[in-house]
């Protein structure tokens, strides 16, 4: 039996803020980590995998399933948080995240844990990942659809475009991409480091259906990922516009924040800020 989904938005809403508020806890115990992009990731992941993805918590190799590729596998806390919430393993396992022989590792690794796809951190090579997966989709006739995260700082890398180049080729509608675009990577800034704009026109002259949204508004992003359905002959680019950090003052828009763990104290006053958001 299939995971229930819900269109509720206050229900989505709050796993957000749930997947927030793990995501700072797991990062704080593990001393290290990524908090920016797992926080500015929070409400796509949870309209996926709540409200939009076919998935069973029991069988997490369901035939039928849709696919999800982190593909900027360094904000996979945000992911791991949502499974928990799902049902796929305890909550108390968040807190090994990044511990010695624990299925939760700092970057998603598929041979530990049967509810990942694939195992990404090198970025770049999710999104070919995922094309493969369409594309073998698409060779089977299968219904299921595939869905890959990848990051902005994380589009600056060649072989995102090679992939880019390819899916609109071979007429995956069944792939949609999200670009988590909170232009900060661990360097600065992305658009001084290396700009992307003009990120829509790029994708389109590539022949990409392409949808540009606010990443933290839960009825925009459920409108987005039901057009991308129903998008013929052609992948989607979601381009979600976030804030790094999202729901914590000291974090928003802070790049400094993008590989640094929370200190105990920081965690507990991320965590009152999360729980009134």
């Amino acid at each position: 039996m299939a995971f229930e989904l819900t269109r509720d938005i206050s229900t989505l809403k709050s796993y957000a803020r749930s997947i927030r508020m793990n995501s700072i806890k797991m990062l704080t115990e593990a001393g290290s980590g990524h908090p920016g992009g797992s926080l500015s990731a929070a409400d796509v992941v949870a309209a996926l995998l709540f409200g939009v993805m076919k998935h069973d918590p029991a069988n997490p190799k369901w035939e039928q399933r849709d696919r999800f590729i982190m593909s900027k596998g360094h904000c996979i806390p945000a992911w791991y948080s949502a499974l928990a919430a799902a049902g796929y393993f305890g909550e108390d396992e968040l807190i090994n995240l990044r511990k010695f022989g624990s299925p939760l590792q700092g970057h998603p690794d598929r041979m530990r844990l049967d509810a990942l796809e694939a195992s990404t951190g090198s970025l770049g090579q999710g999104l070919s990942i995922a094309l493969g997966m369409a594309m073998a989709g698409k060779m089977d006739n299968a219904s299921w659809r595939v869905y890959c995260m990848i990051g902005d700082g994380e589009a600056q890398e060649g072989q995102i475009w090679e992939a880019v180049m390819a899916a609109p080729k071979f007429k995956l509608n069944n792939l949609t991409v999200i670009l988590d675009n909170n232009n900060g990577q661990i360097d600065g800034y992305v658009e001084d480091v290396m700009p992307l704009t003009p990120i829509d026109a790029k994708f389109r002259s590539f022949n990409w259906h392409v949808i540009a949204i606010n990443g933290h508004d839960m009825e925009q992003i459920l409108k987005a990922l039901d057009e991308a359905q129903a998008a013929q002959d052609r992948p989607t680019l979601i381009w979600a516009k976030t804030l790094k950090g999202k729901g914590v003052s000291f974090m928003e828009n802070q790049v400094g924040w993008h590989g640094k763990a929370p200190s105990v104290e920081q965690r507990e006053q991320a965590l009152v800020e999360l729980a009134q958001s």
